[in-house]
Parts: structure tokens; C-alpha cells; sequence
């Protein structure tokens, strides 16, 4: 069963992740001075888009295996991707499908799948002023994260409620000290964003007007799409350089060419 949430900016406004912020501004370890300016600029913006914009999410939580270094979840596979060179001498080469369990255990899984986004106003309400248009579209990247962040803690303590008695402050919430990983398509574990298209099978995303090109990005810019996972080891980490072999076998296991695979994953090669 799939949920969806829209959220208020207010509500949003404590999950926001501000050194990501004055890292898209170039501010990282510059003055304080000029970060405390630039937040003042964006907590104006913020207000007069409480009276304006919502943000939305949509996920489900699905009975899941793994088989290899595929998931199978509510009968669709998505294939994952292996580390080929550990993060550390002496530690496996992760895969996601780590986390879950396998298919020939005869035990079934669970696993997430979310989408968050913002209105779609919010990244073009500002086009005749380039500051104003820069800052917005930095504040909509913070607040569809922000939704992520804030929609995973709602489904740890209460949708799939893995972790009811969580109770992190927010240094440790934004440190990721729960339980679980929320890995976004695009990034480190997951850098295929054609992965999309499986996903949207799932959950449906246009319900949240978010619209996929024909690569799998996602539209508005300002969205974020991943898996949810709840093995008490689970843990972040960085795919990095995968060989032709692998490449060509993800390409059989996703029933595409292998030149297209190249192309989504041409920064992993």
C-alpha cells in the first residue's frame, strides 16, 4: 500500500542540512559572517514560501528478497551494482542486496521504496532575478532532502515502525545514527538514475508530478528517489570504478544493451 504525504515548509524547516547549503554557495570554510548573511537571505525566502509551496512524498514498504545481486520486490527486479574494489583492505565488496534477505532462505524481506519533490513552482517563480532564482532552486535541492529526511524518520518509528522508540536529536539524525539507510538513486551505492524506471513501477511517482526523461532523471530537479532498508548493519557506501564484466552482466540482468548501460553509467567506469 502506497502513502503519500505533503508536507508544510515549516514543518520541513528543522530537517534542513544547511552545510549542504553553504557547500552549493561555495561558502564551505569561509567566515562565518558570510554563511550567517547568506542564511538570513534564505530563512526570507523560506518564509514567503510558507505561505506559497508545499513539498510531497509518496513510498511503500514491500515484501522483498534478494537473489545474487538483484532485489525482487512485489515481483519486480531491480538489479544492483558491487563494489569491485573495497572501501577498506580486508572488507567485502558491498552490494545492496546485501541487506536483504535472500531468496533461497525461504524468508521473506521487506524493503522501501520512496520518492519526495517539491511544487514545481517553487524553481521557477523566481526567473527574472538570477540571485533570487540560484536561492530558491538551492532551498527546493535542501527541502525535497529535507522530505526524505523527515518522511524515513516517520516510516522507522511509525509506517513500517522498525524503530517506534527512536529518538535521535538532530545532530545525530542528520549524522544518520538510526537504523537503516535511505539510499537515493543517483548517488554512491545507486548511481544508475535509469533505475527510475523501476522504481516509478513501485510507487507511482507522477502521483507527486514528478516526471522522468528518457534517462531516468527526474522532474522537478528538486526531487529525490530511493530504497529504504532496516538491517541493523546496513550502511552507506561508495560503488566506485565497476570492470566491462560487470557492466555487461548488469546490462543482462536489466534487459537493455550494453551500450546503454555504458551510457547511464558512464561515471562508474
Amino acid at each position: 500500500m502506497l502513502k503519500y504525504i505533503d508536507y508544510t515548509i515549516s514543518s520541513l524547516r528543522p530537517y534542513i542540512n544547511w552545510l549542504y547549503f553553504y557547500h552549493a554557495w561555495g561558502l564551505a570554510g569561509k567566515p562565518q559572517e558570510e554563511k550567517e548573511r547568506m542564511r538570513k537571505e534564505a530563512d526570507a525566502m523560506l518564509d514567503t514560501f510558507e505561505r506559497r509551496y508545499h513539498t510531497h512524498a509518496v513510498f511503500g514498504v514491500f515484501d522483498a528478497n534478494s537473489d545474487g545481486d538483484d532485489l525482487i520486490i512485489k515481483g519486480i527486479r531491480l538489479p544492483m551494482l558491487r563494489q569491485q574494489h573495497p572501501t577498506k583492505e580486508g572488507e567485502p565488496n558491498l552490494c545492496l542486496a546485501d541487506f536483504v534477505r535472500p531468496l533461497t532462505g525461504g524468508i521473506t524481506d521487506r524493503v522501501g521504496a520512496f520518492a519526495t519533490t517539491v511544487d514545481a513552482a517553487m524553481e521557477h517563480d523566481f526567473m527574472t532575478d538570477d540571485f533570487k532564482r540560484m536561492l530558491s532552486q538551492t532551498l527546493s535541492d535542501r527541502l525535497a532532502e529535507a522530505t526524505a529526511e523527515l518522511m524515513h524518520l516517520e516510516v522507522r518509528r511509525k509506517y513500517w515502525a522498525y524503530a517506534p522508540d527512536e529518538q535521535l536529536s538532530m545532530r545525530e539524525l542528520l549524522r544518520e545514527d538510526y537504523q537503516g539507510i535511505r539510499p537515493a538513486v543517483g548517488y554512491p551505492s545507486m548511481p544508475d538514475t535509469s533505475m527510475n524506471f523501476l522504481l516509478d513501477q513501485l510507487i507511482d511517482m507522477k502521483r507527486i508530478g514528478i516526471h522522468l526523461t528518457e534517462s531516468g532523471a527526474m522532474r522537478p530537479h528538486a526531487s529525490v528517489s530511493g530504497l529504504m532498508f532496516a538491517h541493523p548493519k546496513a550502511h552507506y557506501f561508495d560503488l566506485g570504478k565497476i570492470g566491462d564484466d560487470q557492466l555487461r552482466d548488469y546490462a543482462r540482468r536489466r534487459h537493455i544493451p550494453v551500450e546503454l548501460a555504458r551510457r547511464f553509467l558512464a561515471s562508474r567506469l
